[in-house]
């Protein structure tokens, strides 16, 4: 058996990493009311709350073309996340807005990763953890909580 390179040995690392992270959430939300999230949809609902409200613009927020940037805000209507609303400046444009529930699923969701990052600063230690997330920004080359829709 071929023996894996270091880089993608890293790129598994990272995915696993996320895995972990979001599937932890995704069962959390699932449990507080919320089956049917995906790690997607909630990032989508996060892009729409800060400012993304089309389709076209959710689609340059998350880096996604415009189609399924469409396909995000249909799960997200039939799930109750989101409504589209008149335009006050455009009666005929529609603008996406967060409900109530989305809301709701959005700060539970916040919640829970906000604990699983404080479980593994416990586990690492603050000055490791510090040094994770300034090297994930460094090579990401963008602190992605940072970046305007």
């Amino acid at each position: 058996m071929a023996r894996t390179s270091e880089g993608v040995r890293l790129a598994l690392l990272l995915l696993g990493a996320f895995d972990a992270m979001v599937d932890e959430v995704v069962a959390e939300l699932d449990r507080g009311g919320h089956p049917g999230v995906t790690a997607n949809l909630e990032f989508a609902l996060g892009a729409i709350g800060g400012g993304a409200d089309s389709a076209a613009a959710l689609g340059r927020s998350l880096g996604i073309s415009r189609q399924a940037a469409a396909k995000t805000v249909a799960a997200l209507e039939d799930l109750g996340y989101v409504a589209r609303v008149d335009d006050p400046a455009d009666a005929r444009r529609k603008r996406l807005r967060v409900t109530p529930r989305g809301e709701e699923m959005t700060a539970l969701g916040a919640a829970v990763f906000d604990r699983l990052r404080a479980r593994w600063v416990g586990e690492l230690g603050p000055g490791r953890a510090d040094a994770v997330e300034d090297a994930l920004v460094l090579l990401a080359g963008v602190d992605p909580a940072r970046r305007e829709p």
